[in-house]
């Protein structure tokens, strides 16, 4: 990767198309265009050594589902980290499971941070009953995208490949944006927003979102995202309000 503020995503999975398919449009889809993200997608049978070597098999102990093999992980992450990293900058490993640490935006702040000094972000996708549990090792983290249960990890490495994308110099149209979104000022929702017209089925943009006072707007601003996060998510406030000023 040649441009500093560029990142290099490397997803492996069952159904690779899924993630390609979420990367094709919008803020993101343009990202790719411009060589600002850049994004592999790896079909995990393509390690398994032959058609006749099996991703996965029963589980010791008996129990429902089938359980990916170790084999073709190892072999997949293996050559991936290979090919990408160099003696400068290495390949940061992600294992996206229900067991791992909850996605959030200060996750995907410390990935945009650390991305220029990464040769790639692999992310990797288990399906079926989960992944035998010795290739743990390989992985530098451990995240889940929250407390439900998806039938494969591709969408939810989407999900982080879009969190993190936007974040990084460039991508978005403009700079401020992603400073003034939901948790990202203070860790708040974002405050409500309007544009024209001024007033629709009765209901009036506030007077002074119209006022050309700025001091006043960004007040009214930031007192509104308090009062929404206090309503919808008091966790939030609670963890805004904790926070060192």
């Amino acid at each position: 990767m040649s441009n500093a503020a560029s990142i290099r995503f490397d997803v492996i999975g069952l159904f690779p198309e899924i993630v390609e398919a979420c990367c094709r449009y919008g803020v993101l889809g343009r990202a790719l265009q411009r060589g600002t993200v850049s994004v592999v997608a790896h079909q995990l049978r393509d390690f398994t050594g032959g058609s006749h070597h099996p991703i996965d098999d029963d589980p010791y102990g008996g129990g429902p589902g089938m359980v990916m093999r170790p084999e073709p992980i190892f072999a997949a992450i293996e050559a991936i980290e290979g090919a990408v990293a160099s003696a400068e900058r290495r390949a940061w490993k992600i294992l996206m499971t229900p067991h791992g640490i909850p996605f959030d935006q200060q996750i995907a702040r410390d990935l945009a941070t650390r991305a220029p000094e990464l040769s790639s972000i692999l992310i990797f996708c288990g399906r079926y009953e989960g992944i035998d549990e010795r290739v743990r090792t390989l992985f530098d983290q451990e995240i889940s995208l929250g407390d439900f249960v998806l039938t494969g990890g591709e969408i939810a490495a989407a999900a982080i490949v879009d969190a993190v994308s936007r974040l990084m110099p460039g991508v978005l149209g403009c700079a401020d944006s992603a400073g003034s979104e939901s948790f990202s000022e203070e860790g708040l929702l974002e405050y409500p927003q309007y544009t024209r017209p001024a007033e629709f089925r009765g209901e009036r943009v506030p007077a002074v979102l119209q006022s050309g006072d700025h001091a006043a707007i960004r007040e009214w601003r930031r007192a509104q995202a308090q009062a929404r996060t206090r309503a919808r998510r008091p966790d939030l406030a609670d963890r805004a309000a904790r926070k060192p000023k």
